[in-house]
């Protein structure tokens, strides 16, 4: 589960930092690859709008959130995609559903 949802990118943009990135963010937050989930968003900018990068996850400690964005940029950057924008959408297990039970319903170790 967190999802990673990227905004303003190309396909073959993607193609080459996806892997690197969930590997890190996999390495970081202890989370195992097959559990994370990345998506391209195609939308139709209004405005202008930078590429931006969403990262919809349960909390953790400030320094993950930091170590994350960090890696992320890093791994932008050297794909010649400096101009990026990441933030997080901070998921609540009380308001997040599995089969219409809330995830505090389940046991979670």
């Amino acid at each position: 589960m967190p999802f990673i949802r990227f905004k303003g990118f190309t396909g073959p943009q993607l193609e080459e930092v996806v892997p690197r990135i969930t590997e890190q963010f996999s390495l970081i937050t202890n989370i195992p690859r097959e559990r994370m989930k990345a998506e391209r968003h195609d939308v139709q900018a209004l405005t202008p709008s930078p590429a931006s990068v969403e990262i919809l996850m349960f909390q953790r400690d400030q320094e993950i959130h930091n170590r994350i964005a960090s890696s992320m940029q890093d791994i932008l950057e050297q794909a010649d995609l400096p101009d990026v924008h990441i933030f997080f959408n901070i998921l609540s297990p009380a308001l997040y559903y599995k089969q219409g039970k809330p995830l505090t319903d389940y046991r979670l170790d």
